[in-house]
């Protein structure tokens, strides 16, 4: 028996999956419209689904702050971002946008040179 949340996320009941990872969540979709909501020129980077981890998407702000959450597949995010008229990449198209990296670095700068 199949049913779908409020997201779009398949789930079966009765049938358990072997899965490294967890599937994706309510609250996995609601953390990424929080964020979304809470930051500027957010956009949306679809991953793909491996072996070990369903399909995540990653949301990157306008000044490089980012968080990954697991959506279950593209068209769930993608549902959310034409929702927040936000625009969503495949990741493996764009790759991921500089800013993103520079944040990392400027985090990575600020965790040396704090004394612990």
């Amino acid at each position: 028996m199949r049913w779908r949340d409020r997201y779009g996320l398949r789930r079966r009941r009765g049938l358990r999956v072997a899965k490294f990872d967890r599937e994706a969540t309510d609250a996995d979709i609601e953390a990424l419209i929080e964020f979304a909501k809470t930051r500027r020129g957010v956009e949306f980077y679809v991953e793909p689904e491996t072996f070990a981890t369903d399909t995540t998407a990653v949301a990157v702000a306008h000044d490089g702050e980012w968080t990954r959450r697991r959506v279950g597949s593209p068209a769930v995010i993608a549902k959310v971002a034409r929702d927040l008229s936000l625009p969503v990449y495949d990741v493996q198209l764009t790759g991921y946008p500089a800013r993103m990296r520079a944040y990392n670095e400027r985090r990575r700068q600020a965790q040396d040179s704090d004394p612990v």
